[in-house]
């Protein structure tokens, strides 16, 4: 029995300067029309939805209990997500890469936990702190650096573990909500069986709001709704926010963010422009920090959707993380009255379009952490550590998979690091 070749994990892009070069915006622009389809559409769509639900309750309960008032509130959602959607613009056209802006769910946990301890004005000193050093590091290349020298099975292998809850989700939400989680089911399926014009994760999404529909799942909409304004709000500088906020958002940025959106273009086969992210991650972090958004960095999840092969042929993917962006910005100019109607969407319908969003990428993500036969028991590590979701000091846990799994290839893969040196020369 013939055996296939084994699948080379993809690599990180070589290109040194401070702004890695890309087509350009021109291009980007004068190219949109042409890939904006159904499926772009259906990707940047469900990327939206996912991003604007269940993440938006986080800051929404947090600023809630710490006693934020609306404008305050509206600030923060304000920051992240126009910032957020701007780094979708400037990046996916400049680049013509499924690269979707957004900002750390890991990192708002971490904050709303923090505002017992600090006061707002502290805490968004501190986001300064964080975005001034996600910049500072940009500048000096070394991220690039770093995520170049990583090995690709072990990239992989985080992206794998840190995604497959998303459709691990798809069968726990089954027992709550089975009407709903069986028809988005079988509009994947059935659209992905007979159609090759419409994505599966569209025929998912329109079965399940019928079926939200007919089942009256859908969340009563508060007829008390107001738009706020949002306001810019005036840092303080506090040592002990720098060192429980600053230090652990800046890796959490750099080490799982940031990472996670590289691993999901990786798998993909593109070249992700890493300083760019990073140097826009750190410039639109300190501009959303003015607002008292904690982060506004490349998001894991949402480029995860927006470069999986239902969002379209390769070429025209970036398309879904443009308008991705463009929705993230509206989003946020109008939060207070938007969140309103998108958290109108019972969450197991979020979840079950969400996990089967993820498929081709975990597909991708799992052939190339084992489809070779190197670095594997690093890739192994990396898996189980990014599966198990542990959070050490707020660091979530595709930062400490690729700690862990680094550790274990050097310590017992050692030679193929050496190999792997040998080959560059």
């Amino acid at each position: 029995m013939n055996s296939s070749p084994p699948v080379a994990p993809p690599r990180a892009g070589t290109d040194d300067r401070l702004v890695e070069r890309g087509p350009g915006i021109r291009s980007g622009l004068r190219d949109l029309p042409a890939h904006l389809n159904l499926s772009t559409v259906g990707a940047a769509v469900v990327a939206t939805v996912f991003g604007c639900t269940g993440p938006a309750l986080i800051i929404i309960n947090g600023a809630g209990d710490a006693g934020l008032s609306a404008s305050q509130t509206a600030s923060w959602i304000f920051g992240v997500y126009v910032f957020g959607g701007l780094n979708s613009l400037l990046l996916a056209l400049y680049y013509k890469q499924p690269i979707a802006g957004a900002w750390s769910i890991p990192g708002a946990v971490l904050v709303v936990d923090a505002l017992g301890t600090f006061t707002l004005g502290e805490l968004v000193g501190a986001y300064l702190v964080s975005g001034a050093l996600v910049l500072l590091l940009a500048l000096t290349g070394v991220l690039r650096r770093v995520m170049t020298w990583l090995p690709g099975p072990i990239i992989m292998a985080m992206i794998a573990g840190a995604l497959v809850e998303f459709a691990i989700g798809v069968v726990e939400t089954g027992r709550a909500a089975p009407w709903i989680v069986a028809s988005a089911l079988a509009g994947y399926l059935l659209v992905t069986r007979f159609s090759k014009k419409i994505p599966g994760v569209v025929g998912a999404l329109v079965a399940s709001v019928v079926a939200a529909g007919l089942t009256g799942a859908f969340v009563g909409i508060d007829p008390d709704t107001r738009l706020a304004v949002p306001a810019l709000v005036v840092p303080t500088f506090d040592w002990g926010a720098v060192l429980a906020v600053s230090v652990p958002l800046t890796v959490l940025i750099i080490g799982a963010e940031n990472a996670q959106a590289t691993g999901a273009l990786m798998a993909a086969s593109y070249r992700p422009p890493i300083n760019s992210m990073s140097l826009l991650s750190g410039l639109s972090g300190l501009a959303a920090a003015g607002f008292g958004g904690h982060t506004a960095n490349i998001a894991g999840p949402m480029t995860a959707i927006c470069t999986s092969r239902d969002a379209g042929p390769e070429t025209g993917r970036y398309a879904a993380a443009v308008l991705n962006g463009i929705l993230f910005i509206a989003f946020g100019v109008v939060s207070s009255v938007a969140v309103a109607f998108v958290t109108a969407l019972p969450v197991e319908l979020v979840t079950s379009v969400a996990g089967l969003a993820m498929i081709t990428v975990l597909l991708s993500s799992f052939q190339g952490a084992f489809g070779s036969s190197r670095f594997q028991i690093g890739a192994f590590f990396a898996l189980v550590i990014a599966m198990s979701g542990v959070s050490i000091a707020g660091i979530s846990s595709p930062f400490w998979a690729l700690l862990g799994g680094v550790t274990a290839s050097l310590l017992l893969e050692f030679d193929q690091f050496r190999d792997r040196a040998d080959h560059s020369d």
